[in-house]
């Protein structure tokens, strides 16, 4: 027992001593830290009532040890509360440069804090801390950590969607699993869903259906789903047709896990409401199984809209009765409600004569020539410009990479006359 209390004694004092000196203090300490996982493990309880005498903002790295391997077992619902709050304050005051000599070790501390909010059924006491930890652990904006999935999940759950949206803006061009990409994108569509950014979310859910895959996994499948229900929404049409970079696995599988979307996006090209919303109650489980029930209604309710949209490419003057019973709503005052409504969201341009009840439509009053629209224009092509240099500088980085010309090599001598363009046998001169 003497032994062991030296032991821990003696990994406190060194942990005061070498931290926030030199680099070399501090490597020299990670390596005592990871000599002694061992001991930090078997008297956790001992070192736990050490945390007292270190400040997790001068001794970061080693109370992260101490803090992770306090944390490794079993953790009750009593606890779990305690545990949160302890995590928590190291998060926030914890040195960046010194928790990013153990990625490792600190991500796995942040999933079981994520863990625990969770039990603790409390999610939005993970949010803040999470987006806190991913700023530290991250090498740049441009890395997709680990943990991006699970601070999104957090958002979802406590419906913070304003908040996940932050990381959302930034561009990724470094991911360390697979599988995180395919989660951020997940979580993150459906959190530009919940604030009706259609466009963003397209884009989220298109990078998962089109993602390299070996096998199918549920994700894709999931995401291909709302992908068809927000084209719907957002564009009132849906093409079943991959882009050329898509996995094969995925041209060949996704559509046989989403035939109900499919009949879906095909009894909603007929343009005839009384149709979509039978076939919807008709499919209803199906649809709630999968909790896109909500978005189904929204596919439903947006039928009307691009059936007013149809009008506008027809007519200059038409009746809000009229309107009403082209589109089959119930009432003028309903097609009032919904062109009103239109007319806010920017979807058509239009007046209502309010007492003739004579809805007239208008061109795009939008000439382009604004201050604001300028710096915006230019604003997109410096965005552009930029992301085509960072493009250049990864394509001329992978094709120097050994690894990918080894490969490269590889599959070259194993493609086949077939496999080129036919070359024609004769020319004109």
């Amino acid at each position: 027992m003497n032994q062991n209390t030296n032991h821990v004694e003696s990994l406190v004092f060194q942990t005061k001593r070498l931290s926030g000196t030199t680099p070399e203090d501090l490597n020299c300490l990670h390596s005592l830290l990871k000599q002694s996982e061992e001991i930090l493990r078997s008297e956790s309880t001992r070192f736990a009532s050490s945390l007292a005498d270190l400040d997790p903002s001068k001794h970061s790295l080693g109370y992260l040890y101490i803090l992770e391997a306090c944390t490794a077992g079993t953790i009750s619902k009593e606890l779990a509360n305690e545990l949160v709050l302890s995590v928590a304050r190291f998060i926030n005051e914890c040195d960046a440069e010194q928790i990013r000599l153990a990625p490792e070790k600190f991500i796995s501390l942040c999933k079981r804090f994520k863990d625990q909010v969770m039990q603790l059924e409390s999610p939005m006491r993970g949010v803040a801390p999470l987006l806190t930890a991913i700023r530290k652990v991250q090498s740049s904006p441009e890395q997709l950590t680990t943990l991006h999935p699970d601070f999104l999940l957090l958002c979802l759950l406590a419906k913070c969607y304003k908040t996940g949206l932050c990381i959302l803006e930034d561009d990724v061009f470094e991911v360390d699993q697979p599988k995180d990409f395919f989660l951020y994108c997940y979580y993150g569509g459906m959190i530009c869903i919940g604030q009706k950014r259609y466009r963003k979310a397209l884009e989220l859910l298109h990078n998962v259906v089109t993602a390299p895959m070996s096998s199918m996994n549920a994700i894709a499948v999931e995401a291909y789903k709302k992908y068809i229900l927000v084209s719907l929404i957002h564009l009132g049409q849906f093409s079943t047709s991959f882009p050329k970079y898509t996995s094969s696995v995925a041209q060949r599988g996704l559509k046989n896990f989403s035939q109900p979307y499919i009949d879906l996006m095909n009894c909603y090209g007929n343009g005839k409401i009384s149709e979509l919303e039978a076939f919807v109650e008709e499919n209803r489980d199906k649809f709630e199984h999968d909790h896109n029930l909500g978005l189904v209604k929204q596919v439903v309710s947006s039928m009307y809209k691009r059936n007013i949209q149809r009008l506008t490419q027809t007519y200059l003057t038409l009746s809000l009765q009229d309107i009403a019973n082209t589109v089959q709503l119930n009432s003028p005052k309903e097609a009032e409600l919904h062109v009103l409504q239109m007319i806010q969201d920017g979807e058509i341009y239009a007046t209502i004569n309010q007492k003739d009840g004579m809805v007239r439509f208008l061109e795009d009053p939008e000439q382009y020539k604004t201050c604001e629209m300028i710096e915006r224009i230019d604003s997109s092509i410096q965005k552009i410009m930029t992301l085509s240099k960072k493009l250049t500088a990864i394509d001329e980085h992978i094709s120097c990479d050994p690894q990918y010309l080894g490969k490269a090599g590889r599959e070259r001598q194993r493609l086949e006359f077939d496999d080129f363009d036919s070359v024609p046998q004769k020319f004109n001169m």
